[in-house]
């Protein structure tokens, strides 16, 4: 395969950033929830589920309308930020880091949830037995056995956020060098004369891509499954 051309490596680099970002940005409350989820009964407990898990579900063209109305210009969210503090949200980098973010979240709450599940809560009694207060038992002992769980959201994630196209496009656009990613400059391409080409080299680097990253949590899956006593 010839060396990238200007337009692939821009859309790869925003692909693996924003993926990257949503990542980073939403793994506190998916841990949190992860957590909750897992390990406490409450009244509105399958309430807050179905709503965490709704993006699975929702068509990602109803998922990024939803966002638009929220953070546009005159959305109840985009309208004070920008009267307040001047920021735009859609039609930037940060809409494609927001709508990666919201997209790949189900899938990194389902994975830590899970692992959370599988914690014996007899740890967390000897812990308390021996006078550990709640927020050590949760840093020493309940956060290292959701490691598996943690790693394996991050890396579903994260090949989630690579794919995304319909939430990005409705959110942010598609402009390229700032919003196109990778499916959307594919997109692009097979909507122009001769773009046969380009579409195919397009398409081989997003499969090679979601590809690694799928293979990254398989291989995090197995690595880390001992951990909780379990065979991947």
């Amino acid at each position: 395969m010839t060396p990238l051309t200007a337009l692939e490596r821009e859309a790869l680099m925003l692909s693996l950033s924003a993926s990257g970002w949503a990542v980073l940005v939403s793994l506190p409350l998916a841990v949190g929830l992860g957590w909750l989820l897992g390990t406490r009964r409450f009244p509105g407990h399958a309430a807050l589920n179905a709503v965490v898990h709704l993006p699975l579900v929702l068509p990602p063209v109803v998922l990024g309308y939803l966002l638009l109305l929220l953070l546009g210009r005159n959305g109840p969210i985009g309208a004070p930020l920008g009267a307040l503090f001047g920021i735009r949200i859609a039609f930037t980098p940060q809409a494609v880091v927001i709508a990666c973010a919201v997209v790949g979240f189900p899938l990194m709450v389902r994975a830590i949830r899970q692992s959370a599940e599988a914690i014996d809560p007899r740890f967390a009694r000897a812990a308390r037995s021996l006078g550990a207060s709640e927020a050590r038992i949760f840093l020493t002992v309940t956060l290292p056995l959701m490691a598996p769980g943690i790693l394996t959201g991050i890396t579903l994630a994260f090949a989630r956020a690579v794919g995304e196209f319909g939430a990005t496009i409705t959110l942010a656009g598609n402009i390229p060098g700032r919003t196109q990613t990778l499916p959307l400059a594919l997109f692009s391409v097979t909507q122009s004369p001769g773009g046969e080409a380009a579409a195919l080299r397009l398409c081989l680097l997003s499969l090679a891509l979601a590809g690694a990253a799928l293979m990254a949590s398989e291989l995090i899956a197995r690595r880390v499954a001992p951990m909780q006593g379990v065979t991947a």
